[in-house]
């Protein structure tokens, strides 16, 4: 399930960062749904080859915002409110493409142009 979850260690955004952002994408994209199941702390540590501790503070961040939720015994799980988390994932990707609006206006393509432009495919 999460075995999609890639660490770059080349990134300077913390290991606990990445695996936050990488669930919330998994979960914007449909990848993961409300009520599934993710791994264990210690599985998923195994797995990425990490200390669980980095995973456990993944957990509590993505806990904290809501998108996933703590049964005692049971595991985690994707909860079934992910609205914010999509409207996260819109506003992110939205804020990419106005800065390389941004990077094509400085060479002298502006917003209008763009848009013309993706309108028609070009």
């Amino acid at each position: 399930m999460l075995h999609t979850v890639i660490i770059d260690y080349q990134n300077k955004l913390p290991i606990y960062l990445q695996i936050v952002d990488q669930i919330k994408e998994h979960v914007a994209l449909g990848i993961l749904h409300p009520k599934d199941q993710l791994p264990s702390i210690r599985e998923l540590a195994s797995f990425l080859g990490i200390n669980p501790n980095t995973v456990k503070k993944a957990y509590e961040i993505l806990e904290s915002e809501g998108i996933i939720r703590s049964l005692s015994t049971k595991g985690c799980f994707i909860s079934e409110d992910i609205s914010s988390v999509l409207e996260e994932e819109i506003t992110k990707r939205i804020k990419k493409l106005d800065d390389e609006i941004q990077e094509l206006e400085k060479l002298g393509i502006y917003r209008k142009e763009v848009l013309k432009r993706l309108e028609e495919g070009k």
